[in-house]
């Protein structure tokens, strides 16, 4: 990738104005939240710009901060994503990517439709050499001590033989060092049961290639790890199929609102209930703060040539800057380079493997 400007010597997050069910209300007020608590963080707004110009001036923290680039064009949830592609160039989604690829920004943030915006990235910015299925990864409240687990894939693809399960291992490894700090993350592959005689060929076949590789990519492999673990402590970075993790996501999600609603019924049920929640309404905020969705909101797709984060539909303006911040992160810790090298390091390990094995049979 060419070098990235910096405006006033601020890392510039390309953002997508119209993707989100809330419109671009919420967006921006998502973006006055990250450019209160972070100076460095300009932006580059996509959409209709004399709507657009309108809402940032609305907001003073924002003075100085947003260039604009004008988009006719929405991308729906409803559109799919070929037709995106073939007809979607004056698109703020489109636009949004443009940006990162010509080098204008450092990162990409879109609430839109995420087949679209998966589709579009793949087209617009490439994939990385040596990678055969780009990923996406999430955060996963956990108990380990930096309170999130990276989970990947989650949907960008439901198929994943052993060698983009390896990948997947690679870039979560690479994801947990730049944006979680973690120097050598440990990675769990997910399966029906932790013996290594369980599970289908293709998970065998991918827990011996990621032993292989754990050494040389600077990260531990705990082995096989079960849907009890996502959330545990047991591993930093949990690879698995995209199938797979975009059930278990919305499964997760579906159990949060679930336990939620029965916390509220319960704290109703009788006035002596009623005193306890006030009571303890210091504790009960600290769960929420806890697993709070919107906090780590963005799902990162790894794998291309450039750094895209997407935001849920319908992401709130606490939403909107968890996912910038998230971007800035990445940006800032230089996460795509970096990731592009490992991947490329470890390709020519896979190759230099492959022309050694025939030569040990001879």
């Amino acid at each position: 990738m060419t070098e990235q400007p910096t405006h006033a010597g601020r890392i510039i997050i390309s953002v997508d104005a119209m993707g989100g069910d809330d419109g671009p209300v919420t967006v921006v007020a998502g973006l006055a939240q990250s450019a209160k608590k972070n100076p460095d963080i300009g932006f580059l707004l996509h959409g209709p710009e004399d709507k657009l110009r309108k809402l940032v001036a609305k907001r003073r923290v924002l003075d100085g901060r947003v260039d604009f680039r004008d988009c006719p064009d929405v991308v729906t949830m409803e559109d799919k994503p070929s037709q995106v592609v073939r007809n979607g160039k004056q698109t703020s989604m489109w636009s949004t990517l443009e940006a990162v690829r010509q080098g204008d920004a450092h990162g990409a943030v879109s609430c839109g439709n995420t087949g679209a915006l998966m589709a579009l990235s793949m087209m617009r910015l490439r994939k990385l050499p040596g990678v055969n299925r780009p990923a996406i990864a999430i955060l996963w409240p956990s108990r380990n001590p930096q309170g999130f687990n990276v989970m990947l894939d989650v949907g960008a693809d439901v198929r994943a033989d052993a060698k983009d399960l390896l990948q997947y291992a690679l870039m979560g490894a690479s994801y947990a060092r730049n944006g979680m700090a973690l120097q050598r993350p440990r990675i769990g592959l997910l399966n029906v049961g932790t013996e290594e005689h369980k599970g289908r060929a293709e998970l065998k076949e991918a827990h011996a290639m990621i032993t292989d590789f754990a050494e040389s990519a600077n990260f531990d492999f705990v082995g096989f790890v079960e849907g009890s673990d996502i959330p545990g402590d047991k591993a930093d970075v949990i690879v698995t199929d995209g199938f797979t993790g975009n059930v278990a996501i919305k499964t997760g999600e579906g159990t949060a609102s679930l336990i939620g609603d029965l916390l509220r019924e319960a704290f109703k049920y009788t006035p002596l209930s009623r005193l306890a929640s006030v009571l303890a309404i210091t504790s009960l905020n600290r769960l929420k703060k806890r697993i709070d969705p919107r906090r780590v909101n963005g799902g990162v797709f790894l794998g291309l040539n450039g750094t895209v984060v997407k935001s849920h539909g319908g992401a709130d303006a606490t939403g909107v800057s968890a996912a910038v911040k998230l971007a800035f992160t990445l940006a800032q810790s230089g996460f795509a380079e970096k990731l592009a090298a490992r991947v490329a390091s470890t390709a020519q390990l896979a190759q230099d493997a492959a022309h050694a094995a025939p030569q040990a049979e001879k």
